[in-house]
């Protein structure tokens, strides 16, 4: 029995905010949806058009307070070609959040605060 990777999920508060922050800040875009007949939830999956790994975003109608991430010890991590464009990109966005030079990685905080590593293709 093989198990293989298939997406991850973060629940947001403003969908179309963190459709635009994932789209600038990572260049993920929609690669299907699906939304409750009665409007209640709506589901977004985002892909990077090089994998088939997918982030699914979830917007739930009902919910209208920040989420708790518990201590935030949670992260997605992207690896990325031009490291140094995408650090200056991110710094520009005001979206870093941590830098480890001594690992030569950094992280971004996407608009619910959750927290992104970006990794070096090289490492």
């Amino acid at each position: 029995m093989k198990f293989t990777f298939c997406h991850f999920n973060f629940n947001v508060l403003d969908l179309d905010r963190s459709l635009s922050f994932y789209r600038e800040a990572l260049g993920l875009e929609p690669v299907r949806e699906k939304e409750a007949a009665d409007g209640s939830f709506k589901l977004v999956y985002l892909g990077d058009g090089a994998t088939d790994f997918q982030l699914e975003l979830t917007w739930l109608r009902d919910h209208t307070e920040p989420y708790d991430l518990g201590e935030g010890e949670i992260h997605l991590a992207l690896r990325v070609e031009d490291f140094a464009a995408a650090r200056a990109r991110h710094e520009e966005m005001g979206c870093v959040c941590f830098v480890n030079e001594a690992m030569g990685i950094y992280f971004i905080e996407d608009p619910d605060g959750y927290w992104i590593e970006i990794v070096p293709a090289s490492r």
